[in-house]
């Protein structure tokens, strides 16, 4: 019996789940999980190592490996052919933030991040009541 699935953990859904030609020109569709995703943003965009993504999305570098492998194929082939790339499902779990919360050089870009400001003195105070 095969061991079950780990669920990745991915700090923030995609602004965007749809990419492709501008003309419209190609209704076929390439799929790209969430974890896929995840695994690009943190490796190309963050800057993250192979073992640091791991230990962010809780899994084994070379898990890591096969998921960034299969989505940089995934997005040359959207290029290259023109089909439009889609991003939905898999098996994740959403990082709310509290248990474990981004590293360092994800913070930034993070689109989940978001901060909320407190009145500082009693005129704002006034004004939001």
């Amino acid at each position: 019996m095969p061991r079950p699935r780990k669920c990745r953990r991915v700090c923030a859904m995609p602004q965007n789940s749809r990419f492709g030609p501008v003309n419209g020109g190609c209704s076929e569709e390439i799929a790209m999980t969430v974890d896929e995703y995840e695994a690009l943003r943190l490796i190309d965009l963050a800057g993250y190592t192979q073992e640091e993504c791991a230990a962010q999305m809780g899994v084994a570098r070379t898990t890591v490996q096969g998921v960034y492998n299969d989505a940089r194929r995934k997005v040359a082939e959207s290029l290259v052919t023109g089909k439009v790339l889609v991003i939905a499902g898999g098996e994740y779990d959403l990082c709310d933030g509290a248990a474990r919360p981004c590293g360092k050089k994800c913070h930034p870009i993070c689109c989940k991040k978001e901060k909320i400001t407190q009145p500082t003195n009693t005129k704002e105070m006034s004004k939001h009541e």
